[in-house]
């Protein structure tokens, strides 16, 4: 039955009642006597109460669908309310249901659009500077040397510092480069780029191991990539906000697929909003159909966790 109906039925058998208690042997004196105005007073009484209890449980689906639509989120799929009622409350629930299905995989293809474009232009961009701006400072290290050798001893070593300082500089567009475009991932494999990376990590300052299984199975190109790229998030937010002096990433084979999990002894995410770093690293795992949480570590600090089922990380 329609819920027009219902409520407009229920409605008029509350109305019903009252007017049958009316005209039946209820009598109503004037002044109203004490025992005529209790017995209108439990017949209201009962009357409101069997209207809100019958209302609370008509309308309890949609407090369901209303609670859903102000906790969903497209970054966290999967989640749907359940189809309660009769009528058109289920009927909306279905259609809310379908209707995040489609914003989810519309979502997951726009992502990949974006993702793949932005990876592209890491590429093109490592490219130039390994190319354009590499090679110009080499050129400038070669010519400062030349110079240096033919100069005075007194302006000889201020040359020596500036060739320092380009050196210096050259080192860190070199660091840049690959951290844009990982070329050890593709020549090397997952296994040596995780090695790589946490290497480049690792100073005076933050220690970080890393946990890798040998046996681990093929993993796609899309997967070994996203798993380098949270792997290269965690990293940069330990390193950068987490006040860490030890970070630990582990890859490791599970029952449910492929688990990659970084976890730092800082202190801890303390309620700070999700930034865009952590909001791509959600983007990145909907495109192999990954599990990404974050929160404490299992003793202290945070903990990033990517876990990719089997059947989306192999070839």
């Amino acid at each position: 039955m329609p819920l027009f109906w219902r409520i407009f039925l229920l409605n008029a058998v509350v109305l019903t009642a009252a007017t049958a208690l009316l005209l039946g042997p209820v009598t109503v004196s004037t002044p109203v006597l004490l025992t005529e105005a209790a017995v209108l007073t439990v017949g209201l009484a009962a009357m409101l109460i069997a209207n809100g209890v019958l209302l609370r449980v008509g309308l309890a689906p949609l407090q369901r669908l209303t609670r859903a639509m102000t906790t969903t989120d497209l970054l966290r799929p999967g989640t749907r309310p359940a189809v309660g009622g009769r009528g058109e409350v289920a009927e909306l629930i279905t259609t809310f249901n379908a209707m995040l299905d489609r914003l989810e995989a519309e979502r997951a293809t726009s992502a990949a659009r974006a993702l793949s474009a932005q990876e592209a232009e890491r590429h093109r961009i490592a490219q130039e500077l390994h190319d354009e701006v590499g090679q110009t400072l080499t050129a400038v290290l070669l010519e400062l040397k030349r110079v240096a050798d033919h100069a005075p001893p007194a302006v000889r070593e201020e040359l020596h510092q500036v060739q320092e300082s380009t050196r210096a500089g050259l080192d860190e567009i070199r660091r840049i480069a690959r951290r844009l475009r990982p070329g050890v991932l593709e020549e090397l494999g997952l296994t040596s780029a995780l090695k790589a990376l946490t290497g480049e990590f690792t100073g005076p300052a933050l220690a970080v191991r890393h946990h890798i299984d040998a046996d681990l199975s093929p993993l796609s190109r899309d997967t070994e990539l996203v798993l380098y790229r949270v792997a290269q998030e965690g990293l940069t937010n330990a390193a950068r906000h987490s006040g860490a002096r030890r970070v630990d990433l582990t890859l490791m084979h599970t029952p449910a697929g492929v688990e990659l999990s970084v976890h730092d002894d800082g202190h801890g995410i303390r309620g700070a909003p999700e930034g865009a770093g952590i909001s791509g690293m959600r983007e990145r795992a909907l495109l192999i159909g990954a599990d990404l949480t974050l929160g404490p570590g299992p003793d202290s600090g945070t903990e990033v966790r990517l876990v990719v089922p089997t059947h989306h990380g192999s070839h």
